[in-house]
């Protein structure tokens, strides 16, 4: 059992991918496309990937994933649009293999590293916790955002309607005849490329549509490309435009991974902000999600706002999570671990 650091996908054991699809089941921001899309998009030209991995032959046992610039510093692999982020392990329980991980991660030449942003009770990051601990490691924690979700239950779309609140259910029925009565309007859908060749029609809409909206401008146009064509490939894409009179007037951009729809991006042009076209389309996808995809649970992924709360019934909380490497100089260790938590609390 050895650690190894990788910064070339192509030097990964093929047994890494058994791992990042285990991990992908409990949120597809743990996923190997979600990741490989980061790296081809989003990374500076002083970045590279560092996958820091457990190897015992060949068998991968865990991977954190990190980003390491030129001047030799390291941070999670994570993006402005990382809802979630984890230790991907192949069994929580196996103290040899997290304690390989931190001889390893103890060799790297960082002070401090954090997790950011986790789940309240990630059962890989608290048994990681445990072990650095035992080391001397300082930690603290801040909360970071909330998290707004449904679980399905097994309910129907009209059962999951019955619930929502009077005034959203008479919103889009009054706001779909006054669309239908003025207007002819289609919604189309997007899954992968074999459904829908014309994918790249969908992108442009899309990014017309954005353009159009109330969103500040997009930084990340080819993240945002990138991620689509990688989820279509997978069958996990979930693009759905709401065109009136030809002329996309609404877009939304969510995911199915492993019977967990997650909500990514919402936008509409204000010019048929009228129609509440946004809300139609969250009903024809809330519909769509539970009688064909009949997922389990529906994730709003990042923030608080009040409408998130009209289609979801449960709040949850992520955190960042930050460790300080232990230092012979006790006083000197203490002053950089107060900076640094500082800083942290100072950012979110």
């Amino acid at each position: 059992m050895e650690f190894v650091c990788y910064s070339d996908w192509t030097a990964l054991p093929e047994s890494a991918d058994a791992l990042f699809n285990k991990a992908s089941v409990e949120s597809v921001f743990f996923s190997r496309p979600w990741f490989e899309n980061l790296v081809n998009t989003v990374l500076a030209e002083n970045q590279k990937m560092l996958l820091a991995c457990v190897v015992d032959k060949d068998n991968v046992s865990a991977i954190l994933p990190l980003l390491q610039d030129s001047d030799g510093q390291i941070a999670p692999l994570t993006h402005l649009y990382s809802s979630l982020y984890t230790l991907l392990l192949s069994d929580p329980e196996d103290e040899k293999t997290l304690q390989c991980l931190v001889n390893g991660l103890n060799q790297l030449p960082m002070t401090a590293f954090q997790f950011n942003p986790v789940a309240e009770q990630d059962p890989n990051i608290e048994q990681l916790k445990n072990i650095l601990q035992k080391q001397g490691y300082q930690q603290h924690e801040n909360f970071r955002f909330y998290n707004w979700i449904h679980r399905v239950k097994g309910e129907t779309f009209a059962q999951y309607m019955a619930d929502r609140p009077p005034r959203v259910r008479n919103t889009i029925a009054r706001k779909q005849r006054k669309l239908a009565r003025e207007h002819r309007y289609e919604i189309r859908l997007f899954i992968n490329e074999d459904l829908n060749s014309d994918l790249d029609q969908a992108l442009a809409d899309y990014q017309r549509v954005y353009q159009a909206s109330w969103k500040a401008k997009e930084l990340f146009d080819g993240f945002i490309e990138g991620l689509v064509r990688a989820l279509a490939k997978q069958g996990w894409l979930r693009l759905a435009i709401l065109y009136i009179d030809d002329n996309p007037a609404a877009a939304q951009f969510w995911f199915v991974v492993h019977g967990k729809a997650s909500i990514f991006k919402l936008a509409y042009d204000e010019t048929w902000k009228q129609y509440s076209p946004g809300s139609i389309l969250i009903h024809y996808l809330m519909q769509y999600v539970i009688e064909v995809d009949q997922v389990d649970e529906i994730d709003f992924l990042t923030g608080n706002d009040a409408y998130k709360q009209d289609w979801m019934s449960e709040r949850r909380q992520r955190k960042a999570v930050y460790f300080g490497k232990p230092h012979r100089d006790q006083n000197h260790s203490g002053k950089i671990f107060s900076y640094l938590k500082k800083r942290l609390t100072k950012a979110f």
